[in-house]
């Protein structure tokens, strides 16, 4: 039988069908979703929840022209739909197939798929494979826009979130955060165990979240509904909508934030629609930081992804970290690995911090970790795995603080110390950067002279590709917004 990854690659294979089509990788998965709606709906007897008349078998059930036509009408009439969370998936349904052969071809494959075996090992899951496929994809446009497994699934392990927590990403993307999140929570939480009350706030007052841009919106909500997490239009799950925008200030407060908010400055260089955020900027990520830390509950704990520059920019970026530092404990700094983004160029770091029931001096000092000096160069050639972060997660413990002395004198005497850490006094004196490195050089510099030169060369090139491909990824992005 064929496991989930081979189902994976098969449906990707079918991308070639549409290439006569001119359809893109990314328009694909979109394209793709509709079917595998419908065809993992009659696979689980969710159809019941469709349109009579307008489910699987009335669409696989006929063929040529006929199959084409009623593709059609079939997506308008499910993008009016009265249940909220079908009409959110196919709203302003847009089909980009062009010959009925194409559609025919794709029924007919998709039909043909061992879908027993994918049942036992989970829709969800293939469906999120088929999304991080796409992602590592470089001609799909859409890696910059997701953050790789083995970086989530770290974030999620160390900040063990549980049933009781309230937890949001408000740039979700397809969902890959909240996903991880109730994975963890179902296979750590005992829910065999729960109250009714629990079980009923793990289903709807759990898991929520924003993503701005529509496709990937619906991406999004079919992840979710293939996981069991609902989806309401102004309730749990992921909203549509822009966080950065007064809608985004009704997202309500988190126990736990994890998330990786887009890069850059918002288009046209304005300043978020927002009132709430106390430091305006044209800066996408310390708005979002500013929106995370506000958000928080007293007591609440949040793991985000965010670029260099947040460390150390002056003016409004210091004045925000310097709030940050105060209302929150800043406990943990993860320098990261360089290329494991789409945008190989840009640095990242995960913050770690905890609200604080203060407003003022909750920081004292900073653990850094550095995963990023002496470690290989990641990307097409040597991919992320879960191990790189093995280290990292046992040195963090259950106690981030450090304020165990038994963990600070294990974490500073291990061969010489991956981790360091920086009162709140030196990170003063160094003007507020939290750009805290101890180590100078980067990763190839550790070992270049040993390198082949043919791989370094296909590394170069393999940079200059990302480079170029990361900017048309900007370009396109511009593009949708200014479409918004």
């Amino acid at each position: 039988m064929a496991s989930n990854s081979d189902l994976v690659q098969q449906l990707w294979g079918l991308c070639n069908i549409l290439r006569d089509d001119g359809i893109t990788y990314h328009q694909y998965v979109n394209e793709l979703s509709y079917l595998l709606f419908l065809k993992m709906a009659h696979e689980t007897g969710a159809d019941a929840e469709l349109p009579r008349g307008f489910g699987w078998t009335d669409l696989a059930g006929r063929t040529g022209a006929d199959q084409f036509d009623f593709y059609r009408k079939q997506l308008v009439t499910l993008g009016t739909d009265e249940n909220p969370q079908i009409r959110a998936i196919f709203a302003n349904p847009t089909s980009l197939l062009r010959q009925p052969s194409s559609l025919n071809i794709l029924v007919a494959k998709i039909d043909e798929f061992d879908w027993y075996r994918a049942r036992q090992e989970g829709l969800g899951d293939l469906y999120e494979g088929l999304l991080q496929k796409n992602a590592s994809e470089k001609k799909s446009g859409a890696g910059q826009y997701f953050t790789p497994r083995p970086l989530i699934d770290c974030m999620v392990a160390v900040m063990k979130p549980s049933v009781d927590d309230v937890i949001q990403d408000p740039a979700a993307g397809t969902g890959g955060f909240l996903v991880a999140a109730q994975r963890y929570i179902l296979e750590n939480g005992r829910p065999e165990t729960w109250t009714r009350d629990q079980r009923q706030k793990f289903e709807e007052g759990t898991f929520f979240g924003m993503e701005h841009v529509q496709d990937t919106h619906r991406l999004a909500l079919m992840n979710l509904m293939l996981h069991g997490i609902q989806s309401r239009p102004d309730g749990a799950g992921i909203r549509l909508g822009d966080t950065l925008s007064p809608v985004g200030a009704a997202l309500p407060r988190a126990t736990l934030f994890l998330t990786n908010p887009p890069f850059g400055t918002k288009s046209g260089g304005g300043v978020p629609t927002r009132k709430d955020l106390p430091f305006p900027t044209s800066n996408k990520q310390f708005c979002f930081l500013q929106h995370i830390y506000l958000g928080l509950m007293p007591g609440g704990r949040a793991a985000v992804v965010l670029p260099d520059n947040v460390l150390f920019e002056g003016n409004i970026g210091k004045q925000i970290r310097v709030d940050l530092m105060n209302k929150c404990n800043l406990h943990t700094i993860l320098r990261l690995p360089t290329g494991i983004f789409y945008a190989q160029g840009v640095n990242t770091n995960v913050l770690f911090f905890t609200r604080g029931s203060s407003e003022i001096a909750n920081t004292q000092k900073v653990w850094v970790y550095d995963l990023r000096t002496g470690m290989p160069q990641y990307g097409k050639r040597k991919q992320l795995i879960r191990a790189a972060f093995n280290r990292f997660e046992e040195e963090f413990g259950d106690d981030p603080w450090g304020s165990s002395d038994a963990l600070a004198l294990r974490r500073e005497s291990t061969d010489g110390g991956p981790f360091r850490c920086y009162s709140r006094e030196e990170i003063a004196a160094r003007n507020e950067s939290l750009d805290l490195s101890w180590s100078r050089g980067n990763t190839r510099d550790v070992d270049i002279i040993d390198r082949d030169p043919v791989e370094l060369a296909h590394e170069a090139l393999e940079e200059l590709e990302c480079a170029m491909e990361h900017l048309r990824g900007i370009l396109g992005a511009l593009g949708e917004e200014d479409e918004q």
